[in-house]
């Protein structure tokens, strides 16, 4: 067997065995046959959030209580021909059964949709105030720094109150030297 895939020209190991055929990886796969056919998980996803937000609904409890009450009177008054489902109602208690086991599934597929959703967004404000934190922190430092700087500029009033000092000590000094006039000369 061997010999007639090194004939054909399959690729040997060291051993002689047929190895499988090695795939580019530089190119994508062929698609496979499936026996499922495909689908789109996020259309069915928001389809399963409409039918929960809808379930979730006063609107759907008052037309699910009229259909019962259609259902139970139909049955109950309606000619014994046309009955179709007789006094225990097992039709409907069918029915209904069904239309639960349908419901809470749809309602916790949207749940786990808003739930990843939520995280998602809880993540991104996380980020969000970690950065904002950041910044705060960087503008404190930096107003800090700024008032360290400033303790060493002279500022408008310290600059006045030197130039009044001056000014006080000129006026001394003119009170204990006084200025000779051009008379006395």
């Amino acid at each position: 067997m061997a010999a007639e895939d090194r004939a054909k020209g399959a690729p040997t190991g060291a051993s002689g065995i047929a190895r499988p055929p090695r795939y580019r990886l530089d190119q994508p796969k062929a698609p496979r046959r499936r026996l499922l056919p495909d689908y789109d998980p996020e259309a069915f996803g928001r389809l399963s959030e409409r039918i929960a937000r809808f379930l979730g609904t006063w609107r759907f409890i008052v037309w699910m209580t009229l259909v019962i009450i259609v259902w139970l009177m139909w049955n109950a008054f309606a000619p014994t021909a046309w009955r179709f489902d007789q006094y225990p109602f097992i039709f409907l208690t069918l029915m209904l059964s069904l239309q639960a086991s349908y419901a809470a599934p749809l309602i916790l597929l949207a749940q786990n949709r808003q739930a990843d959703r939520d995280r998602v967004t809880y993540e991104q404000d996380r980020k969000q105030n970690e950065r904002s934190i950041a910044d705060t922190e960087y503008l404190t430092r930096e107003i800090a720094s700024l008032r360290m700087g400033l303790g060493e500029v002279a500022t408008r009033d310290w600059i006045r109150s030197e130039l009044e000092d001056l000014m006080r000590d000129l006026d001394d000094r003119r009170t204990v030297f006084p200025a000779e006039s051009d008379e006395d000369r």
